[in-house]
């Protein structure tokens, strides 16, 4: 009796651990964005993967930020955050972008608005920043999901904050 419950039991168990499709965790996340909806930027094999960390692009879209190389190369970013950890190694960047979070499309940082520190969970970092191409559309989001209004160069200021300890 006790041989046939464990026997039924772990059955049971290997039954549940199998899947017959692929997982499709990606849209559980606030940040994420079905792949048709994602631009990636980078070229080659990795260019669904962030530069600085190797997060999936599609999985964090909506903090997505890029920028090329003064040589020409394309970078994207799972956020700000990696933004700043390769600023911070001394590169020379130039036409920082976002992923505006109202039309899904890059938009010039100098463009944006952010809302920092909602209630909606940030990447890479404790303290959420989302950006908008409209002040309106970032007050909206305020209204929902609190946080603080600011600028670009303010947002990449609380990023770097995020680096005071190990920097």
């Amino acid at each position: 009796m006790l041989k046939s419950f464990i026997t039924l039991s772990l059955a049971l168990f290997f039954i549940g651990c199998g899947s017959s499709s692929p997982s499709t965790h990606t849209h559980n996340l606030f940040q994420s964005v079905a792949e048709k909806d994602a631009i990636l930027v980078q070229d080659g094999k990795d260019k669904r993967y962030c530069v600085r960390c190797g997060m999936d692009l599609v999985k964090y879209y909506k903090t997505s930020h890029s920028a090329s190389s003064v040589d020409g190369k394309n970078y994207q970013y799972c956020s700000i955050h990696c933004l700043e950890d390769h600023l911070g190694d001394g590169v020379t960047l130039k036409n920082p972008q976002v992923v505006d979070m109202s039309s899904l499309k890059f938009i010039s940082v100098a463009d944006a608005t952010y809302a920092v520190g909602s209630s909606k969970k940030g990447t890479m970092s404790k303290v959420s920043k989302y950006a908008f191409s409209s002040l309106e559309d970032a007050k909206k989001f305020q209204a929902e999901f609190g946080g603080e209004i600011m600028d670009f160069n303010k947002a990449l200021e609380k990023a770097k904050e995020d680096f005071k300890y190990y920097r």
